[in-house]
């Protein structure tokens, strides 16, 4: 897939200004496991300032609707979000995917079952995943995300996942 980022976006990811998390020219590696098709995948996104388009594409392809194939370029500050959720925790687990990309007809479907999929979700434009985190109590999980105030968080107990995404803050 072509990406195309904005020239500030990797200007700043170029200046190794120390954040929170160390510098950003840091490498950045996430481990996922996908629960519908039990792929497994490692990938280190982002490295030397800059984010990796091979590994980036990978993710696209890992994270696509299990339903149907159909996939689209995932958000990379959603990776950064999930990232930065593991150094605050200290986490060095696996996510375990429940959702993340869904194309129309799946959105559709689900929202036809369910009244709390929205009809324009995150999911919709690749901004949004459902994970637990392998070594994380999903309450903690939840609230760390919360605590960075990067986007949108859900918090599904019964099911034991949250939602994350890059949209606008919000919580539920």
């Amino acid at each position: 897939m072509n990406r195309k980022y904005p020239a500030l976006a990797i200007a700043v990811a170029l200046i190794s200004v120390p954040n929170a998390f160390g510098n950003i020219g840091d490498a950045r590696k996430l481990k996922f496991y996908h629960t519908h098709t039990q792929k497994q995948i490692e990938v280190t996104y982002f490295r030397e300032g800059d984010y990796q388009h091979e590994e980036l594409d990978q993710l696209d392809q890992f994270l696509s609707d299990w339903r149907n194939g159909q996939g689209r370029e995932i958000d990379p500050e959603l990776m950064d979000i999930l990232w930065e959720i593991q150094q605050a925790t200290g986490s060095r687990g696996t996510y375990e995917v429940i959702s993340a990309y869904r194309s129309p007809a799946t959105n559709a479907m689900l929202a036809s079952r369910s009244s709390g999929v929205a009809r324009n979700s995150q999911h919709l434009h690749g901004k949004a995943i459902d994970v637990r985190l392998r070594d994380v109590d999903t309450r903690v999980l939840r609230d760390t995300a919360l605590e960075l105030k990067r986007g949108g968080v859900g918090y599904y107990a019964k099911s034991d996942f949250v939602h994350v995404d890059t949209g606008r803050v919000r919580s539920w």
